[in-house]
This record gives C-alpha cells, sequence and structure tokens, in this order.
C-alpha cells in the first residue's frame, strides 16, 4: 500500500457505512440518543458513542464527528446503518434534523497518517484516523485490511454487528474507557442502566484480548472458553499471520474460574490470554 493510499473500509464482511445528521435541532437531538457529549463537541471534532436501547444494551457502536455546528456525520457497521436510522427516526418528532444513508456515495478510509485534504472532519480511531470522503484513492487490499483489524484489536476498540446488536451493556465493551460514556450529562436512551452500573460498580463482565489458535473461525456472537475454563462471547476478530485469530472478547474478567466451568465444552475452542490492553480495566 502506498503511503498516500488509505485503507477502503466500505467493502467487505465487516464493511462500514456512513449515516448524516443535518440540521438546526441536530447536535441536541443526537445528544438526548446517544451517551457520548454531543453538544459540546466542536466542529472538526469526534467522538466514540453508543446507541442503546432501553434496558442500556449496545444497539450500535458510532463515531461521530460534527462536521459544522448542524452537520454530524458517524461511521457504524454497514449492515446496522439501515435499522439505526429507522429507530433513530421514531424519536425525531418535531426535531429539525434530517437523518441520511450516505453508504451507497461515499466511502470510509482508514489511515495511519495524518489527514491532510479530506472531504469531511477526519475521526480519531485508536491513534488512527477514519476518512469519510465522496471518492476514493484508497486500495483494497486484502492483507492490509487484515492488519488494519489487528490494529483495532489490539488498541481494545469494540464494534458492534447484527450478531451482537442489544447482547451488550456499555461498560461490557469498555465504552467508558474509550471516552464514549460521558456520566455528566442529561438522559439520553439506556442512560439509567449505564449509570446504575457506573456507580454502583456492578459490570463483572468486560472486553479482554485473546488468541486463538484452535483452526476454529470464531466470529461475533460466539460462545468459547479461554484455556482456564471461563465462557466468552466473542465480539470482533482479525487474523494473524500465523493462521490464527485475534480476537476481542467479553467475560468476567475478575473472579477465577470454578471448577465447574473450567470442564464446559472441552471439546469447543479456546483461546488463550488475555493480552495486554492500551488502556487498564477497574480493579
Amino acid at each position: 500500500m502506498s503511503a498516500s493510499a488509505g485503507i477502503d473500509l466500505s467493502s467487505g464482511p465487516a464493511a462500514l457505512g456512513v449515516l448524516c445528521f443535518r440540521g438546526r435541532d441536530a447536535a441536541k437531538f443526537l445528544q438526548g440518543q446517544l451517551s457520548a457529549e454531543i453538544e459540546k463537541l466542536a466542529p472538526a471534532a469526534s467522538t466514540l458513542a453508543g446507541f442503546h436501547n432501553p434496558q442500556g444494551r449496545l444497539i450500535a457502536l458510532l463515531a461521530v464527528a460534527r462536521d459544522s455546528e448542524e452537520e454530524f456525520f458517524a461511521v457504524l457497521p454497514r449492515e446496522l446503518v439501515a435499522g439505526v436510522a429507522q429507530r433513530l427516526r421514531k424519536f425525531v418528532l418535531r426535531a429539525k434534523v434530517e437523518i441520511s444513508d450516505w453508504s451507497e456515495t461515499w466511502r470510509v478510509i482508514g489511515t495511519h497518517n495524518a489527514p491532510g485534504r479530506h472531504a469531511t472532519t477526519p475521526i480519531a480511531w485508536g491513534g488512527r484516523w477514519l476518512l469519510v470522503r465522496s471518492t476514493s484513492e484508497s486500495e483494497s487490499n486484502a492483507a492490509a485490511r487484515a492488519a488494519w483489524e489487528r490494529a483495532d484489536i489490539a488498541a481494545g476498540l469494540p464494534q458492534v454487528y447484527a450478531s451482537t446488536s442489544e447482547t451488550f451493556v456499555a461498560q461490557m465493551l469498555n465504552l467508558d474507557l474509550l471516552g464514549a460514556i460521558a456520566f455528566d450529562k442529561g438522559c439520553y436512551t439506556g442512560q439509567e442502566v449505564i449509570a446504575r452500573a457506573h456507580y454502583r460498580g456492578r459490570v463483572k463482565r468486560r472486553l479482554q484480548r485473546w488468541h486463538s489458535t484452535s483452526g476454529n473461525l470464531l466470529e461475533p456472537g460466539q460462545t468459547v472458553h479461554s484455556v482456564d475454563g471461563r465462557p466468552l462471547i466473542v465480539v470482533r476478530t482479525a487474523p494473524d499471520d500465523a493462521g490464527g485469530q485475534q480476537v476481542l472478547a467479553v467475560g468476567n474478567y475478575q473472579a477465577e474460574p470454578s471448577a465447574e466451568s473450567a470442564v464446559v465444552e472441552t471439546d469447543g475452542p479456546r483461546v488463550s490470554g488475555p493480552l495486554p490492553l492500551p488502556y487498564a480495566l477497574p480493579d
């Protein structure tokens, strides 16, 4: 891949799509729907944010950028774009905001380089950048794409797909550690459950990084076990150069596994770890 070209993230099984929010009430509307602080987001700034159901379960993880005072766009898995747009439109009511699906005409580009010329505000992404462009100078390269996905996993960046939508409470995916939750903002859908988990410290399951050499092709939503017997739900995976997989999965990260859990599904896939993350999990 050339130094100037980015990686096209708009195609393939983990393709990313784009939603645009435009109108004088766009900031206020998103403030009441997403877990991050949106109204105070400066133009040309970005943040991760969760869109949750009333039970605090994550419907989708959005990477949101404020392109101007009245325009925002969000990057999320393309398979969720239509459903998320439909659910959000139910809350528009009299708000002056238009929600548009840009996925057919705009591309999501991943780049390791500091953004230069771009069509929209770059999104900070685990020490790298996501760009949204109407035309692409990117390359579609399987090896480069796999390396990008591995870098996401090394950065501890979760993702939510159709198979895992509404499965996890925000803290299970470490959204509180990634700046995707503002605990001092007003109400948003799912806020009560998320705040209760935060202030009462009852989150026992967290996202951690693992490695699989089992030969099984692990998929998001699949249940696997650690080598010490803990059950885990796969969040995302990426192939490594040795034929294995790098894995992010959610499971009990504090308590010792019980003798009973250590013998469950002994013939099923196992993952080794946990491996280090660039941020610390709560004690």
